[in-house]
């Protein structure tokens, strides 16, 4: 039998990364004639990548920007993050502890994030746990991205785990969504980015902290899997050459 997986959603999930993305673009905005923007509810924005982050920022101040000024943002947005990638960003209490836990159990890991996949794999190389996780699909890693199921089940395929024995575990709607879509029952933090409470939007169990968190009730939802149809298949990796 394949060994149970874990898949993380990184922004608002693993890591608190909103400092650090947010002081990104801060710093990005003004360079392209745009104000800052330090209301803690740009938090909202991420989890779809930076150039949503970007054009929510422009949204809340009713602002405009053309094609070619997005891309420039975007370009400088990525340039700059990669160089203060950990600056303030830390992993959430309890993380290492579940890792620890799970792993003694069988379990294994994996990453699925709609951040591009070479930000993704500096994250957790800086942040000192790259080597516990079997696979990292970004963003970029394939041709879909959340909330597609095929990103999910792509993930699963990449750490050689089978949808049956995995579980999905996010901070917001775009994370429920796609589990659901794959058949794949999902976990729920309330400590991540989302407009809508956690609560209200119904994951399969909802977890305040990490420290909540067992094997045995994680193997339990696992179990209950049998019920959920799938609906997709995975996607394939893009060639390397078309990874950006």
């Amino acid at each position: 039998m394949a060994a149970p997986l874990l898949v993380f959603d990184l922004d608002g999930t693993l890591v608190d990364s909103a400092p650090d993305l947010l002081a990104t673009l801060n710093t990005v905005l003004p360079r392209h004639g745009f104000a800052a923007d330090h209301d803690p509810d740009l938090r909202d924005g991420i989890g779809h990548g930076a150039r949503h982050l970007i054009e929510f920022a422009l949204h809340r101040q009713n602002a405009a920007a053309s094609d070619q000024q997005l891309d420039a943002m975007h370009r400088d947005f990525l340039d700059y993050y990669e160089a203060n990638i950990c600056v303030e960003t830390r992993l959430y209490p309890g993380l290492l502890d579940l890792l620890d836990r799970f792993e003694n159990a069988g379990w294994r890991f994996a990453v699925c994030t709609n951040k591009i996949e070479a930000l993704s794999r500096l994250v957790l190389r800086k942040l000192g746990v790259a080597q516990r996780f079997e696979a990292v699909a970004g963003g970029d890693t394939f041709a879909t991205r959340k909330p597609d199921p095929a990103h999910l089940l792509g993930a699963i395929a990449m750490a050689r785990a089978v949808p049956d024995r995995a579980l999905m575990v996010g901070d917001s709607r775009t994370d429920l969504d796609t589990a659901r879509s794959a058949g794949v029952p999902v976990i729920g933090v309330s400590f991540g980015y989302t407009p809508v409470p956690m609560a209200e939007l119904g994951p399969d169990l909802l977890l305040d902290s990490y420290d909540e968190l067992r094997p045995e009730m994680a193997e339990t939802l696992v179990a209950g899997r049998a019920q959920r149809p799938r609906r997709a298949m995975a996607a394939k990796r893009k060639p390397l050459a078309a990874v950006s």
